[in-house]
């Protein structure tokens, strides 16, 4: 159901208020977000089990078998978050409506895609694109500037939702039993794969270090810090990927790193 995705998505949120200085935060901010998310999580799924091939995993099969139940939630929690939407500062509606514009058609033109066709390479990157801006984007809309400091953890944040999803790339392939599924992953191969990953990991550690050194606020060191424990949480799961794969712990453990901002808040 997404439902880890979509808390982690919540606390980063707050996180990323919280080190931007933008309070008081408007009650229904985290909720719209939430709710957006996971919509669009939905959605992507329930387009890709319309396709006549047969869904690879758990998850898009629950999605096929519960079809008609989870359109009908869909519909709920889009008339909920359409009413929420006007208790959000203006800033955010304007940034949230392009925004959701754009996840529209992604979402569109990717369940329309045939299985192998290059625009797909782009999966990773954009959506990791599409997340960070969700997260933080709603945040500096807010705010007259934004610091350096600022933009570093954003962008260190945007490295980590890259990792997460080119890991869980490589993972599903790593699991695939027949036909290897197209992605990133698969295009780039293993050992190019391992490479990208561990320079993510690199650069998110030392940038967290950087930070902590070159500022005197203790919660940007301490939300630095915990995007360099992030990263590394990440890269542990690429070092050992068999045990990692038994019942998708890499799954459960890799989108739960999104909710360790909340130990910082």
């Amino acid at each position: 159901l997404s439902l880890p995705v979509v808390l982690g998505a919540v606390l980063s949120n707050r996180m990323a208020t919280r080190l931007s200085g933008v309070e008081p935060l408007a009650w229904a901010t985290p909720l719209v977000l939430g709710l957006v998310v996971w919509l669009i999580y939905t959605a992507d799924r329930m387009l890709d089990v319309r396709k006549p091939s047969i869904p690879r995993t758990a998850r898009h099969q629950f999605h096929r078998n519960n079809a008609a139940l989870l359109w009908l939630v869909m519909g709920g929690v889009t008339v909920l978050a359409g009413v929420l939407a006007f208790f959000l500062p203006g800033p955010v509606i304007w940034f949230g409506g392009v925004l959701g514009i754009g996840c529209a058609a992604y979402v569109l033109a990717v369940s329309r895609l045939p299985d192998e066709h290059p625009v797909l390479l782009a999966k990773e990157p954009l959506v990791a694109v599409l997340f960070t801006a969700g997260v933080w984007g709603i945040v500096w809309v807010q705010r007259p500037t934004t610091t350096s400091i600022e933009w570093a953890e954003g962008f260190m944040f945007l490295a980590a939702a890259f990792q997460n999803l080119l890991l869980f790339s490589v993972m599903e392939a790593n699991e695939s039993t027949g036909q290897l599924p197209f992605s990133l992953a698969t295009y780039w191969g293993p050992s190019r794969c391992d490479a990208v990953l561990r320079w993510l990991t690199f650069l998110v550690v030392v940038s967290a270090f950087v930070i902590c050194f070159s500022t005197s606020d203790r919660f940007a060191q301490r939300a630095a810090l915990m995007q360099g424990i992030m990263s590394t949480v990440l890269y542990v799961i690429q070092r050992y990927p068999r045990w990692f794969l038994k019942n998708e712990r890499y799954r459960w453990l890799g989108d739960a790193v999104f909710w360790l901002p909340g130990l910082v808040l």
